[in-house]
């Protein structure tokens, strides 16, 4: 729409050349447009000469196409030459009634720049120059994420970490998340982004640092943080606490799925006389057979019906689900022949004996979890590896005993024949084994299910119990869920998924066992292990680290960092029954209050938060959710939410298939046949023009696609340009009233066009 009108305007113009005396031959024209010779010679000999100087061609050195070094030496001294660099503090500087602020999410600074860092940047770029050209104060401040276990594993490489103390850890983590910064603030500025990039704000900067901890002291206070032990995800790739946001669930993971019988020694009171359920065992499912060591308790549907059926090729006697049945009949390959019916309810007092635990005894309790969509309508119960299970161990003061260690392998506790063998691997072997062994087993199949992935390290976790900090989410979901009715969410539909996630997460683990990051103020001490951390611990470790960096908490003694006044006023014993603990924050706590640390000019509120769609489960969220413990509030007025890159054809970027696009490579060309530079108008060009709230194609043929709509432009400019070569303003302007009529209603679609079309085409965008 916007190269039609050019194209018209470019008549107008040639029009008014005419009225100027002026004559444009046809194959001069052409000549021009497809970059031959200025002067098409049209007659020769004497007859040329007397043309020559009557017909008046457009003249202009600006070129139709730049390719190759030239236009990458042109992008750049464009940038400049225009004060690319100075641009953001000339517009903070200007007086303006209204103040814009888009809050940057920090990228993580573990690599190089990709596609995904493109488009985002590039898209708040598009925003905040739009804002700007409204007469708008822009406030961007561009940060990054720069703590976390990826950055440690990728600094420490083949080292072990025995051999380092974490201050090594620590300096090494920084050196390498420094120098992928600079790579990123590289690419970020050759990208023409606006902003201040002396300037920018880092997650382990002592400022930052501090700010961040005086909200962990708000929420403290508050009771939303408390320290527990209870399950939570477990990696044992890394040996850490991982959040439901630090998974990546993988859709095909195989699990060896098995049926097991747990014998039936006491019956439920509430069971008549007309069902028999002597020598009746409770037939179970489970996907995690490493687990039934440590069962305590399986679970029914109170209002589901129960059946006790006899296999027609034994005389085993089992009791499930009536729902599963006919499933269980199939996957059996034998009849299940039904001798009584009951109700969930009529289970309740039963107790059955532990398969595999000689003298251990296991109840039968309702649950709400239960469901019938697989299995058996019975539920193995271990508290200890499930949330669910914990749940119901929390209700009927069940143990929550652990037999497996921060490596994944099972303890002394488990007894001598699983004792440091592996869970995931060995130990569900020897497990099935000894279910085999004893009669237990019913079944074995593999299972295709989607599980939990260490989304680091690509491996699985499992669930198991340790003492952590938590948050409260649950007693928080419903001011966060009152605080987002207030946003505004684009697409709308993202607002269904933010609410969901907010339903399902009832705590937030967020305390890590690593040496990059932000330490938890707390002391331990040395005999009770009670916990010391207060208001006055906390706000003295928050001054340390503004004036120090949290370094601080290693490198200086224990005296100094609880302090004989900080002692008094805590009522404490002396310094020297004091540990200092070792865990650091999570991340998605570092970057969630990204709000406090940056957006005090603007009274920590952002006009818009811009992020994929997978932040939706991370920044969005954890931003959300410490902004309404603390201020009761969200720290945003409106979420933007845009798709994955994906490639020309919609799979997914993968380094194995060989679709990457690296912008570097896009821009600057590469060493391969057919790898042409674009440069940085083509890369702005994709990111403008792509629907952001679908996945966004990215491939040869989007590119070249790009690149011809900026040369279609530059055409109709080279056009424009070359019409009015030579045009004094001050002399030869007609004033609109004196203009041809058609000169007239041009300039008028026109000047229609960039008012309706061209603005509502951005707002829509913002």
């Amino acid at each position: 729409m916007l190269l039609h009108h050019l194209s018209a305007l470019g008549r107008t113009l040639v029009s008014y050349g005419h009225s100027r005396g002026s004559r444009l031959g046809f194959r001069g024209c052409r000549a021009f447009c497809t970059g031959e010779s200025r002067v098409y010679p049209a007659e020769v000999g004497s007859t040329q000469s007397l043309y020559r100087d009557t017909v008046l061609l457009p003249r202009t050195d600006f070129p139709m196409k730049v390719t190759g070094q030239k236009l990458l030496d042109q992008e750049v001294d464009i940038q400049k030459k225009c004060g690319f660099a100075d641009l953001y503090a000339w517009q903070r500087k200007r007086k303006a009634k209204k103040e814009f602020c888009v809050h940057d999410g920090p990228p993580y600074a573990n690599g190089d720049p990709h596609v995904g860092h493109a488009l985002n940047k590039i898209l708040k770029d598009i925003r905040n120059r739009f804002e700007m050209l409204r007469g708008r104060r822009v406030h961007y401040v561009p940060g990054w994420d720069c703590h976390g276990l990826p950055i440690e594993l990728k600094a420490l490489g083949e080292i072990k970490t025995s051999s380092l103390t974490p201050l090594q850890i620590r300096q090494k983590a920084r050196a390498f998340a420094e120098e992928a910064i600079a790579r990123q603030k590289a690419a970020f500025q050759r990208w023409g982004v606006m902003a201040d990039w002396d300037n920018c704000y880092y997650t382990h900067h002592g400022v930052y640092e501090a700010a961040q901890l005086q909200v962990f002291q708000e929420m403290h206070s508050k009771g939303f943080i408390y320290q527990d032990h209870k399950p939570v995800f477990w990696s044992p790739s890394s040996r850490t606490a991982l959040a439901e946001a630090e998974l990546e669930y993988n859709a095909h993971h195989v699990s060896r799925a098995i049926y097991a019988t747990f014998p039936l020694t006491t019956a439920p009171p509430n069971i008549g006389s007309d069902v028999d359920l002597d020598g009746v065992s409770v037939l179970v499912w489970t996907t995690q057979p490493w687990t039934i060591p440590a069962n305590q308790a399986v679970c029914y549907m109170p209002k589901a019906q129960y059946s006790v059926v006899k296999r027609a090729d034994s005389a085993q006697k089992l009791l499930l689900a009536t729902e599963r049945t006919a499933s269980l009949s199939s996957l059996l390959g034998t009849e299940l022949e039904t001798v009584g019916t009951l109700t969930g309810s009529q289970l309740e007092g039963g107790i059955c004996r532990h398969p595999l635990v000689p003298d251990s005894f296991v109840p039968l309790l309702p649950a709400n979890h239960v469901t019938m969509v697989k299995g058996t309508g019975l539920v193995h119960t271990a508290p200890a590896h499930g949330m669910d299970d914990y749940s119901v161990a929390s209700n009927f003061n069940l143990s929550v005993e652990c037999l497996v260690d921060e490596d994944g392998r099972f303890t002394e506790l488990a007894g001598a024949e699983l004792q440091d063998l592996a869970v995931m691997s060995e130990g569900t072997d020897k497990v099935i084994s000894m279910l085999r062994d004893c009669g237990a087993l019913v079944k074995e199949e593999p299972c295709v299910h989607s599980y939990p992935y260490d989304w680091r390290t690509k491996q699985p976790v499992i669930i198991r119990p340790s003492r952590q900090w938590f948050i409260n989410t649950a007693s928080l979901k419903d001011k966060a869920k009152e605080a987002l009715q207030k946003v505004h969410v684009l697409p709308e539909s993202a607002r269904g998924s933010l609410l969901a996630m907010l339903d399902r997460r009832t705590y937030w683990c967020i305390s890590r066992q690593r040496s990059w990051g932000v330490p938890i103020p707390v002391f331990y001490h040395k005999e009770t292990g009670k916990a010391l951390i207060n208001k006055y611990t906390m706000s003295h470790i928050s001054h340390l680290f503004k004036a120090k960096g949290s370094d601080c908490w290693w490198e200086l003694p224990l005296e100094a960092l609880l302090p004989e006044e900080v002692l008094q006023k805590s009522k404490a014993g002396p310094v020297a029954d004091y540990i200092r603990g070792d865990d650091v924050l999570d991340i998605w706590f570092d970057s969630g209050t990204s709000w406090a640390a940056v957006l005090e000019e603007t009274n920590f509120m952002a006009d818009a938060y811009v992020e994929g769609k997978d932040q939706i489960g991370g920044w969005f969220q954890s931003s959300l959710l410490t902004s309404v413990a603390v201020r009761n509030k969200a720290p945003y007025r409106s979420l933007v939410v845009h798709g994955f890159v994906v490639g020309e054809k919609g799979e997914k970027m993968s380094k194995s298939v060989g679709n990457v696009v690296d912008p570097e490579v896009l821009i600057n060309g590469g060493k391969e046949p057919g790898m042409a530079a674009y440069g940085a108008d083509v890369l702005r060009w994709w990111a403008a023009e792509s629907n952001m709230f679908s996945e966004i194609h990215i491939g040869a043929n989007v590119l070249n696609s790009a690149r011809d709509s900026i040369n279609k432009l530059r055409n109709s400019l080279r056009f424009l340009l070359g019409n009015l070569h030579g045009f004094n303003p001050q002399v030869q302007a007609v004033a609109p009233a004196d203009m041809h009529y058609i000169d007239q209603y041009m300039l008028h679609l026109l000047h229609k066009y960039s008012i309706k079309h061209f603005v509502s085409m951005l707002v829509t965008l913002s």
